[in-house]
């Protein structure tokens, strides 16, 4: 038995979902193709912080505090195509990353991935930030004083 399945209300955008069900006309589905290039956070973090404008080096690796230079460097390495390497001759010299055109085309998905993030992540993480806060308080009865946790002696050195 052969069961249909539900198609997307939209023609176009479930035109481009069905695209992907099979190998498409040249044996690639664009979606994954693209998920490929930017499929890691790191690389659509940087790819989003040079839609900002060129940037050196130190600049992206400051932009997070968890992006250490190792991975800075061989995630730029990898979006080679999608983000240039410019060498600037000054003394001493230095080097300027900015997007090629095919890095600027990611603009719209990557204000849009910012957009659906703001909606519907925000809120999910604030809300489980604020239920973890308050699962840690001490209840506390009204007037009552807080409640103070007796220290434990620390075991002397023997002489």
């Amino acid at each position: 038995m052969h069961s249909e399945r539900p198609r997307h209300p939209s023609g176009t955008a479930g035109e481009a979902l069905q695209s992907c069900d099979g190998e498409g006309e040249q044996g690639l589905c664009p979606v994954l193709a693209a998920v490929g290039v930017i499929g890691t956070e790191w690389r659509l973090a940087i790819v989003h912080r040079l839609l900002e404008g060129p940037q050196r080096f130190s600049e992206i690796l400051r932009s997070n505090a968890r992006l250490n230079a190792k991975t800075l460097s061989a995630t730029l390495k990898f979006l080679e195509g999608v983000v240039q390497r410019t060498v600037v001759s000054t003394r001493p010299f230095s080097v300027v990353y900015s997007l090629t055109e095919m890095g600027l085309g990611l603009a719209p998905a990557a204000r849009e991935l910012r957009q659906w993030g703001t909606r519907w992540l925000l809120p999910r993480r604030q809300a489980a930030l604020r239920a973890g806060a308050a699962a840690r308080r001490t209840p506390v009865i009204e007037g009552e004083l807080p409640r103070l946790s007796a220290a434990q002696p620390e075991p002397r050195a023997k002489a």
